[in-house]
């Protein structure tokens, strides 16, 4: 993409919009993208091409108008089209006031992704499968996805961006089966840099772990029901703290009263064992420079010490909450930016693991996660770990299946009585409002004094 042609292009474009209108915004985007499929040891799918996109927001009169095109040769047309829609409307929407800037982010990939070769992305899932054929697995999944490309992004305030972005995750899935039924082993890798992530990932290992969680499950014993002491581990702890707290802090939840953190800034709301960061600038899988709306990222502390500290805010939801942009609107070109998180963690305490179970008589440590769900207006939730352990006198024992956690989630983050000194943060995918948002989520091992845990359904 040649950014001075697309800038002037663009600028052009903003300029012939920007004196109808209270703000304007254009985005545009070109990647190149791979996504390849192997089931069995056989490659099922590959996909690998070049998207480009370009949109274009208008504010008039309070109202928003969005239009979108893969032409760029149509972007004229396409200012009409926003401009006419928001004309048509009637709507209160402000803007929270945002810095304007001029920045070029350039890549930050060892190892280009369209310099990798298709057989060299096969052979990194080979070995990876290969490793995961162990006895009694009966099948293995690998999906490999990579992207490549440059956004750039201007406005009518003077902000003038443009990123050069990559990413690139692989994720395996394990069956295995027995006469006692069938299990399930999952891991993955990622991060939001070129090849040199998936090269330095001990693949070996990756397709082990997988595959001799899902034998070992094989044999679990069903989990005992009732409340209990326990132990998360980072990748169930990220779940938890994405799912039930990340979710809350969003701005737009906040404000449609569907989150139990409404009201609540300034407070406690857990241990003060509990610090939550979301932090879209560090080096992770949900990694970006600038929002959707040209906001630089920072590490945000949604809480601090168990109080509520922060949220998650476009400009437009920040001014109707009277506070700044938190730099986490984010969307794919086609779409209307709206709140999202973007690598969201527990910050790790001082104890090691064995500092952590030694004084648990009797308790579960849970590892991973197998879905679940959350209401975050009444506060619930429900969550399925891919495996858990029996605790016993300070020691982890026999290995259980099927295990729910549920609970109040201000209730299990109030009984956090030891967070670990490791850290993870896991690769993942986001789902909110038919949109899809690359995230990571994580932490260390974390203790609660209490919680409800039976079988999962």
């Amino acid at each position: 993409m040649k950014s001075e042609l697309d800038l002037d292009l663009l600028g052009k474009t903003l300029e012939s919009v920007e004196k109808h209108v209270d703000y304007a915004d254009i985005r545009v985007s070109e990647s190149q993208n791979t996504v390849i499929v192997m089931k069995d040891g056989k490659i099922q799918e590959i996909r690998s091409g070049c998207d480009l996109g370009a949109c274009i927001r208008v504010l008039k009169q309070g109202a928003w108008g969005f239009s979108y095109t893969t032409q760029l040769d149509r972007l004229d047309r396409v200012a009409e089209s926003a401009l006419k829609l928001a004309s048509a409307l009637s709507s209160d929407v402000e803007l929270a006031p945002a810095e304007i800037k001029t920045d070029k982010v350039p890549s930050n990939a060892r190892i280009k992704l369209s310099d990798v070769s298709l057989e060299d992305k096969k052979m990194v899932m080979t070995e990876v499968e290969q490793a995961a054929n162990l006895d009694k697995v009966v099948s293995t999944t690998v999906n490999y996805v990579d992207a490549e490309g440059t956004t750039l992004f201007l406005n009518s305030d003077g902000t003038s961006i443009s990123m050069e972005e990559n990413r690139v995750a692989l994720f395996l899935n394990a069956v295995a089966a027995s006469e006692n039924g069938i299990q399930f082993g999952h891991k993955s890798t990622g991060g939001a840099r070129g090849f040199e992530v998936i090269e330095k990932e001990d693949l070996e290992l990756m397709g082990r772990t997988a595959a001799s969680k899902a034998v070992r499950l094989l044999d679990a014993n069903l989990p005992p029901s009732g409340r209990y002491p326990i132990i998360m581990d980072p990748e169930l702890t990220g779940v938890f703290i994405h799912e039930a707290v990340g979710h809350a802090s969003e701005a737009d939840l906040i404000l449609q009263n569907d989150s139990i953190l409404k009201d609540k800034m300034g407070t406690p709301i857990g241990s003060p064992l509990v610090t939550i960061v979301d932090d879209a600038s560090m080096d992770a899988f949900g990694y970006y420079a600038y929002d959707a709306e040209g906001i630089k990222t920072s590490e945000n502390v949604l809480v601090t010490d168990g109080t509520l500290t922060s949220l998650l805010s476009s400009r437009e939801t920040a001014a109707k909450l009277n506070i700044h942009s938190s730099g986490n609107a984010r969307s794919g070109v086609g779409d209307q930016p709206i709140v999202r998180m973007s690598n969201t963690y527990l910050k790790p305490g001082q104890m090691n693991f064995e500092e952590l179970i030694e004084d648990i008589d009797h308790g579960i440590y849970l590892k991973g996660s197998r879905g679940g769900q959350v209401d975050t207006g009444k506060g619930v939730f429900q969550f399925n770990a891919a495996e858990s352990f029996l605790i016993e006198n300070g020691e982890v024992k026999d290995p259980l299946r099927d295990v729910s956690l549920s609970g109040n989630i201000l209730e299990i983050l109030q009984k956090v009585d030891a967070v670990g000194s490791d850290f993870h943060l896991g690769v993942g995918f986001c789902g909110k409002a038919g949109q899809t948002a690359p995230v990571g989520d994580g932490g260390p091992h974390t203790r609660v004094s209490e919680a409800t845990v039976g079988g999962a359904s």
